[in-house]
């Protein structure tokens, strides 16, 4: 059950950034400036793309390890939303924030998304075969 839960959390919060990413492009080709373009990408590529395929790696397969899913499921939205808010408060500098405060975010933001890459990894490795086999999907 906490692995469906995390699956469709995934996927709608990757939804959300879908299409933010969306409008970001609109605006983009709209108004012909580009200045969004590292923070679009990030969206997309990021927020949008890997959360999804990670949520629906959470449909397909079962997985033993279920607290590792939720800690890889909070770090991949926080790192989302740390790196591509901090990436924006960075570039495009929308308010009197210090450098130092958009960066750390940034930053952190960039790291905590690394760690849901690296917790992916180690959940690739704890599939319970038998499990996903017998749900039709191995």
């Amino acid at each position: 059950m906490l692995q469906q839960t995390w699956s469709m959390r995934l996927i709608r919060f990757s939804a959300i950034f879908g299409l933010v990413g969306a409008v970001l492009g609109s605006h983009m080709a709209g108004s012909g400036s580009y200045a969004f373009r590292p923070i679009h990408a990030h969206i997309v590529l990021v927020s949008w793309l890997s959360v999804f395929a990670w949520g629906a790696f959470y449909r397909m397969y079962e997985v033993r390890a279920k607290k590792l899913i939720s800690l890889q499921g909070w770090s991949a939205m926080i790192g989302s939303i740390g790196l591509t808010g901090g990436m924006w408060l960075q570039f495009l500098q929308p308010f009197d924030i210090s450098k130092g405060i958009s960066l750390g975010l940034y930053i952190v933001g960039g790291s905590v998304l690394l760690l849901s890459f690296a917790l992916f990894i180690a959940v690739t490795f704890m599939i319970d075969r038998e499990a996903t086999f017998n749900r039709g999907r191995l």
